[in-house]
């Protein structure tokens, strides 16, 4: 009886280990996306920071936003090559959207994360 109640014990403190450690995986995967996939968008999202702090100092300097071409040619920043993600400015003289488009496998991944003038990042 008393080994029967031990491998009970030790059945139900493994489930419930089991249990507690996919929690974990699902609150540092959201929606499911792949661990992969987690850290290339928190890059991503580093990016477009850095690109928009870069546009700004553009702005600065030549009244004007710039484009990506220009941002790489003015040694401003380098811009950054990652697999499954381009990158696109649309900017004019006022105003500024940096946009980060996915074309990876993983059908949780937001397909488009960008960045505005007003530095805030949305995705679709």
């Amino acid at each position: 009886m008393g080994r029967a109640f031990g491998f009970l014990s030790l059945i139900f403190v493994l489930g419930a280990g089991m249990y507690l450690y996919s929690k974990q995986v699902e609150e540092i995967s959201p929606n499911g996306s792949t661990p992969k996939t987690t850290v290339s968008l928190t890059g991503v999202r580093n990016d477009l920071l850095a690109m928009a702090n870069a546009e700004k100092r553009y702005w600065v300097s030549n009244a004007k936003y710039a484009s990506l071409e220009e941002l790489g040619k003015n040694s401003d920043i380098q811009v950054p090559q990652r697999p499954d993600f381009k990158y696109f400015i649309d900017a004019n003289d006022s105003n500024f959207k940096i946009i980060a488009t996915y074309s990876g496998a993983d059908p949780h991944a937001p397909k488009r994360i960008a960045i505005d003038d007003t530095m805030s990042i949305t995705t679709n």
